[in-house]
């Protein structure tokens, strides 16, 4: 009997140990654990907001609208106009009390009209306050920058919540002999206070549009929501820096934040959004509307900084700028009642 086994040759080494491990799968081709296929939450609610608001009809569209208007506003004003004629004819005291209330309903519309007019009169001013902010800060003109201050305080005179701050800044202007840092002094003292309100009500409004898309099954709903949501946080956001927006000026408010971000904002949108859309496709894995739900408060949260962004007298100097990830985290805390804290 032999004991010693055969010697092998090189080329023929374990043949039968190479067939099992060629059939075997190799690790490396394994997919990464993180990786998913599911694809991101889209935020179909916002992006139809955003249609909506932003969309700008064609000139054609516009006269057609504006005839139609007119003409429906002048066959009502005859057929108005030839009731309360015949109302006089037959029952006077009727007819007076018509008139009365024609009358009425006229001085009211010239009183809307005068608010829209004033309330985009004063958007106009802001919007020349950051001009010459702006203009101050590249010349760096120590007058400009005076005449922009003098334009803040005149600009808050009648709110008696900002006499304290006023105060301040006309005993500490004096100390300053640079365009940039009287901008930043008016800043500190005249905005500062502002701003936290304005992150109070982005918080609550990306917190509203959150919850409504994830709880929220109707379709169209939503959209409603979300609609009315943005458009009350951007009037807010002209009534705590100054602008009082009425029904069209806040309608023209919304269009202009629109334009304003897709003009300037849309890369830092997606940087900003990063992290939340990340976070929006982890919990898609639980909860398809809720992920769907926190993308779109991110962009509410979005739209709420252009907003401050426009309506703010001065651009961001020594504040800091909000951060869409901070806003939707403290919005999203303030469903379990401590966004007060921290």
């Amino acid at each position: 009997m032999e004991l010693d086994p055969a010697p092998r040759s090189a080329d023929n080494r374990a043949p039968r140990s190479e067939t099992v491990l060629d059939d075997l799968p190799n690790p490396a081709d394994a997919p990464t654990i993180d990786a998913s296929d599911a694809p991101l939450p889209q935020p179909r609610t916002m992006e139809m907001v955003t249609r909506l608001v932003g969309h700008r009809p064609s000139r054609l569209t516009r006269l057609f609208i504006n005839a139609g208007a007119a003409l429906f506003a002048f066959l009502l004003s005859v057929m108005a106009l030839d009731f309360i004629n015949g109302l006089l004819n037959r029952y006077p005291l009727l007819g007076w009390v018509a008139v009365a209330l024609f009358a009425l309903f006229t001085l009211a519309a010239l009183g809307m009209a005068v608010r829209e007019w004033r309330a985009w009169r004063r958007f106009a001013r802001i919007d020349a306050l950051q001009r010459q902010a702006g203009a101050a800060l590249a010349e760096g003109s120590l007058d400009q920058a005076k005449a922009v201050t003098d334009g803040l305080v005149a600009l808050y005179a009648r709110r008696p919540d900002m006499e304290w701050q006023r105060q301040r800044l006309a005993e500490r202007r004096a100390e300053t002999f640079d365009a940039h840092a009287l901008l930043t002094l008016a800043e500190a003292e005249l905005l500062a206070g502002l701003d936290q309100q304005a992150r109070r009500e982005i918080e609550a409004a990306a917190r509203t549009v959150a919850a409504t898309t994830a709880l929220v099954p109707l379709a169209l709903a939503d959209v409603a929501a979300a609609l009315a949501a943005n458009l009350r946080m951007i009037r807010r956001m002209a009534e705590i820096y100054g602008g009082r927006a009425g029904a069209v000026g806040g309608w023209r408010l919304a269009r202009t934040v629109i334009t304003h971000l897709i003009a300037t904002g849309a890369v830092a949108a997606g940087d900003d959004l990063i992290q939340t859309v990340a976070g929006g496709g982890i919990l898609a894995k639980l909860s398809r509307r809720f992920g769907e739900g926190l993308v779109n408060g991110a962009l509410t949260a979005r739209v709420g900084i252009a907003a401050m962004e426009v309506c703010r007298p001065l651009p961001f100097l020594s504040q800091p700028r909000p951060k869409v990830g901070n806003l939707v985290t403290r919005g999203l805390r303030g469903l379990f009642g401590t966004d007060d804290k921290g």
